[in-house]
């Protein structure tokens, strides 16, 4: 348990890193929110991932395609919360 915890919030970081990386514009978040944006993308396309090819997480933890799913949902995740972000800022 404590290694699946300890894997979720290196990947989170790495996912949540890269995908500020990715996605143009200033994002004024945290490491801790870089963390958070990583392990919601993490689930964010393992969950796309499920749906596209029907496979869940018993071929391993850490694989690239977990990766790579983690960045994609990571950036989905961050381009929703530019927006929804962005509204709720014009408003004020």
């Amino acid at each position: 348990m404590l290694g699946l915890i300890i894997s979720l919030i290196i990947i989170g970081l790495i996912a949540g890193a890269i995908a500020r990386l990715l996605v143009p514009g200033r994002q004024d978040i945290g490491i801790l929110a870089t963390i958070l944006l990583g392990i919601v993308g993490s689930f964010i396309g393992g969950f796309l991932g499920y749906l596209i090819f029907h496979k869940d997480g018993d071929d391993g933890f850490f694989q690239p395609s977990g990766i790579i799913g983690s960045i994609i949902g990571a950036v989905i995740a961050l381009l929703i919360w530019q927006r929804v972000g962005g509204k709720r800022g014009a408003l004020h």
